[in-house]
Order: structure tokens, then sequence, then C-alpha cells
């Protein structure tokens, strides 16, 4: 078992010698026990490696912990639902639109870890340092097969999108990532700017016009509301905090 690299077997063989309890059981009845024991383990082990791989900003957001009070605007129904759904399989994309600071990021990162619990593989990206990034991977001659690799992953994260102005070659390289994915892989995407403003922070009009037709093909649409959970409390006039008082 050991040259197998079965050592959830192993693991669940060592348990049994050491309970008397066991020699009462079937020789069947003990090796179920091992078997059953075995895929778990080995189940454990992709999903801690497809969470490492996804390189999450929250790698421990949770969908069971999503916040749904009302002035959240998100209720755990319609989250729970979308989470169990075929929206990977099918290539939707989820469009997070919030104010900065209300979760977008977390709740795309709680969408991506339960992706990965269900054994898709996830891969997290700032859109802002596309542009960085890309110019490294063409640099270096790595740009077609990182491209390959990204049209098999089954959730692309896309956060903070249309924060930072587009230039061309990040424009045109963008567009090869969504027209990979469109239809056949789930697609996440963060955004301050409503879907209506997004063709003219893409810039160019005939790209523009083929990635939103890829993008908004189906989509299913979440809006965040409340303030930012990063503003500081304002406290009446006069209050000061301990570590203020001690500090002046």
């Amino acid at each position: 078992m050991r040259s197998l690299k079965l050592s959830g077997m192993v693991d669940a063989l060592q348990e049994q010698l050491t309970q008397p309890s066991m020699s009462t059981m079937s020789f069947e009845e003990r090796m179920g026990l091992l078997v059953d024991r075995g895929v778990s383990s080995r189940d454990d082990r992709r999903r801690t490696r497809l969470l490492s791989l996804a390189q999450l900003k929250y790698p421990q957001a949770t969908i069971e912990d999503v916040d749904t009070r009302r002035r959240r605007g998100v209720e755990r129904g319609p989250i729970t639902t979308l989470a169990l759904g075929d929206w990977i399989k099918t290539g939707h994309t989820v469009i997070i639109n919030g104010a900065t600071g209300c979760c977008k990021t977390w709740l795309a990162c709680a969408l991506g870890q339960y992706a990965c619990r269900r054994g898709h593989t996830v891969v997290y990206m700032r859109t802002p340092r596309l542009a960085e990034e890309l110019r490294v991977l063409h640099g270096s001659g790595g740009f077609g097969k990182w491209l390959l690799q990204l049209a098999k992953t089954d959730v692309l994260i896309l956060d903070d999108w249309a924060l930072a102005p587009l230039d061309a070659s990040t424009r045109a390289d963008l567009l090869e990532v969504i027209d990979d994915r469109a239809g056949s892989k789930g697609t996440i995407i963060n955004s301050q700017l409503p879907e209506e403003h997004w063709h003219s922070w893409i810039g160019d009009v005939t790209i523009a016009d083929a990635m939103l037709d890829r993008l908004l093909q189906t989509t299913c649409g979440i809006v965040l509301k409340g303030d930012s959970i990063r503003r500081p409390k304002v406290k009446p006039t006069g209050e000061q905090s301990t570590q203020s008082a001690s500090e002046t």
C-alpha cells in the first residue's frame, strides 16, 4: 500500500491493528473501511492542493460564513443555490458589483473556495496587475503555455475589474482569455463599475463588443450594498479610544 501511495489506507490499517474490536469484523468489512478511508484521504489531499493552486486572497472565506445581513443586500438562499448549481460547467459569468469595501472579493473567494471543495480548479487574479504579469509572460515566452493552462481552469476570478485603464496589449490578451472560456468555463468578475460602463472602460470598440458578447452570454448578478467594512466608525465629539488617549 505504501508503494502505491495509499497513505490513507495505511493509516486506517494501523488504527485497526490497535483496536481489539476489529477482530470481530469480517475481512470484507475491514477492507471496506480501509477503502473508504483511502478515498476520503485522497479527496482531502486533492482539495488541499486545489486551494493552494487557486491562490485566493481570502482562502479562509466560505459560503457558510457569508454575511446575509439586510444592509448587504444578499441572502443566503440564492448564494447557496448558486454555489451548488452548474454555473461552472455551463460557462456562466458571475458578476459581483458594489462599492469598495463591501466584501466583493471575500464573496468571490468564498465561491472559489467552495468550487475547490467540489473538485474544480480555480485561479484568482487581480485585473490591475494583468499588464505587468502579461509583459513578463510575453518576455519569457511563456504566454502560450499560460493561456492553455488558464483555458483548462474551471473557475477564473477576475478581481478589481475596471479599476485601472487597459493598454492595447493587455486588452487583446484579455480577449483571448475570455474567448477561451466562453460558454464552457465559469468566470467571476468583481467590479465597482456597473456593466453598462464596461464598454467605454475597455476602450477599443471592436474588442469591447467581442469581449462583452462572450462575457455576458449567460450571467448571474450579485449587487452588494452597505458601507465599507474598512471605513472607521466615527466617534462622537470628545470621545477617544483607549489607544488614542494613551498616545496623547
